[in-house]
């Protein structure tokens, strides 16, 4: 895996601060935008919080996922007492060792490995979980499938790594015709320039960055 410097930009203390400064950056792209997902229309997308991401004995480790993770519980929490679709990715690379992922990263997420399992907190949770091999999760998958079968017009996405899997997947549900809500303070990834960088292109042409307490806010007594 190539080398990037890992940080943790969000911690348990400075995670308030930092989302709700990043978002006033990107004010101004999302003022003509809906600031919150419709309970009645919305659906939760956690991509690959895995072991092998959370785990800080992981070469893959996430620095900031242990801080986005509460947000994330939270989230999941609201959508299932309102029975609202939850979905979660767990990532697992196909065989094939000159497959483009697997040349990329010259690693690979298998699916006998203990650390490709999804972490402890999400397995009781009841979401439906769906095995990917892209960044993209709509790829070779049936989440269009599961999302239009439940009436899901927008889709809340959470999760890690922000500009890989997280961007990839915005992007694409942009381009079937979702809205797309980015949780600024439910995704992460291995530094701050690479999540910023990730958040101001999505908020630019895909999706709409909101904070979890927002989503949590706006919906209370709806």
């Amino acid at each position: 895996m190539p080398a990037v410097e890992k940080e943790a930009y969000y911690t348990h203390d400075s995670i308030d601060r930092v989302a709700s400064a990043w978002l006033g950056e990107l004010q101004a792209l999302r003022e003509r935008r809906t600031s919150a997902p419709t309970p009645s229309q919305a659906a939760l997308l956690v991509l690959d919080l895995q072991d092998y991401f959370a785990d800080p004995d992981s070469h893959a480790f996430v620095p900031s996922l242990p801080a986005i993770f509460p947000r994330i519980e939270a989230l999941i929490r609201l959508f299932a007492t309102r029975d609202q679709p939850v979905l979660l990715t767990r990532h697992i690379d196909v065989p094939d060792p000159d497959a483009p992922m697997r040349r990329w990263w010259r690693d690979a997420i298998r699916l006998d490995e203990p650390r490709s399992e999804l972490v402890e907190g999400l397995k009781t949770v009841g979401g439906r979980v769906l095995t990917k091999s892209q960044y993209d999760a709509f790829f070779e998958t049936d989440l269009d499938e599961v999302l239009r079968g439940a009436g899901a017009t927008q889709l809340v996405l959470c999760g890690v790594h922000a500009h890989l899997c997280c961007e990839t997947t915005a992007r694409s549900a942009f381009m079937r015709g979702y809205e797309v809500f980015v949780v600024v303070d439910g995704t992460a990834t291995y530094n701050e320039a690479l999540h910023r960088a990730s958040l101001l292109n999505l908020a630019h042409g895909f999706a709409v960055p909101v904070l979890s307490r927002e989503i949590l806010s706006a919906w209370e007594g709806t």
